[in-house]
C-alpha cells in the first residue's frame, strides 16, 4: 500500500472528487480525514466505507473559506492521528452567469472557496510540516480552466488560475523544507458539479465530440493521479499541473 501509514485531509470529501480520492487513500493504507460543510451523512458514509476495508478516518466539519475552521480541522487531524502528512486541496465551488451579471457576493464566494481556501489550507499544513521538521506533500486539485476560457464561468476561471500560480510559487518557496506541491487539472468528470451539464443531452454529446477519449472522467481517474503525487514515488516531482482530461483541453472549442 502506497500511503501506508500515513495521514491525509481531503477538503470538501463527502461527494464527487474528494470522495473518491478519499476512499482511494484509505484502500492505500492512508489515515483519511474527510473534510464537508454541509452533509454530515455523506461524509459518514465515506468514512464508514474506509473503515469498513480496515483504515483509519474521521469526518470533520469546516468551511475552507474560514481559517479558523482550518485550524480546527488540522487540531482534529493531529489529535486524532498524531500528524498530517497529505494535504488534498479539494473543496471547490462555481457560479455561472454572463460577466456583466456576476454579484459581488457570487464572486467573493466561489474565491473564498476556491482560491483562499486552498492558499490558507496550504499554509497550515506548511506550518504544521515545518514546525515538525518532516517533509509532506501538497495536492491541489485545479481544473482545465485554469488554462481553458469558459464564458458564463469567469469568477471560477480566475480563482483556478490563482490556484495554478499559487502551486508553482509554493512549489519553489517549501521546496527547501521538503515539501513537495502539484497541481491536478481535472476536466470534464461526473460528478454533482456537473448535474447541469449531465441533465442535458445536447451539451453533454457535444462535450463528449470534444474528448479524444469519448468518455466523461470519473472520480477513480484523478484518484489515482493524486495516490502517485502524494507517495514516495514522486519525491522529486514538485511545481507541476497534470491534466486529467481525456484528451480535452487541446481539442476543445465552446458551444
Amino acid at each position: 500500500m502506497k500511503l501506508k501509514n500515513k495521514t491525509a485531509i481531503i477538503t470538501g470529501s463527502s461527494q464527487g472528487i474528494g470522495r473518491g480520492i478519499a476512499e482511494r487513500f484509505a484502500q492505500e493504507g492512508a489515515n483519511v480525514v474527510v473534510n464537508y460543510i454541509g452533509n454530515m451523512e455523506m461524509a459518514n458514509e465515506v468514512v464508514q466505507n474506509a473503515q469498513n476495508i480496515g483504515a483509519n478516518a474521521i469526518a470533520v466539519q469546516g468551511d475552507v473559506s474560514k481559517v479558523a475552521d482550518i485550524e480546527n480541522l488540522f487540531a482534529n487531524a493531529i489529535s486524532s492521528f498524531g500528524q498530517v502528512d497529505i494535504l488534498i486541496n479539494n473543496a471547490g465551488v462555481e457560479r455561472h452567469a454572463p460577466f456583466w451579471e456576476v454579484t459581488e457576493k457570487d464572486y467573493d464566494f466561489v474565491m473564498n472557496v476556491n482560491t483562499k481556501g486552498t492558499f490558507f489550507c496550504a499554509q497550515a499544513m506548511a506550518k504544521h510540516l515545518i514546525e515538525t521538521k518532516r517533509r509532506g506533500k501538497i495536492v491541489n486539485i485545479s481544473s482545465v480552466h485554469e488554462d481553458l476560457p469558459f464564458p458564463n464561468f469567469t469568477a471560477y476561471c480566475v480563482s483556478k488560475g490563482g490556484i495554478k500560480m499559487l502551486t508553482r510559487n509554493l512549489a519553489v518557496e517549501l521546496g527547501q523544507y521538503g515539501i513537495n506541491v502539484n497541481n491536478i487539472a481535472p476536466g470534464a468528470i461526473e460528478t454533482p458539479i456537473n448535474k447541469n451539464l449531465l441533465n442535458n443531452p445536447n451539451k453533454l454529446n457535444y462535450l463528449l465530440g470534444q474528448i479524444p477519449l469519448k468518455r466523461l472522467g470519473q472520480p477513480e481517474d484523478v484518484a489515482g493521479l493524486a495516490v502517485f503525487l502524494s507517495s514516495d514515488e514522486a519525491d522529486y516531482v514538485t511545481g507541476s499541473t497534470f491534466f486529467v482530461d481525456g484528451g480535452l483541453t487541446w481539442f476543445y472549442e465552446e458551444q
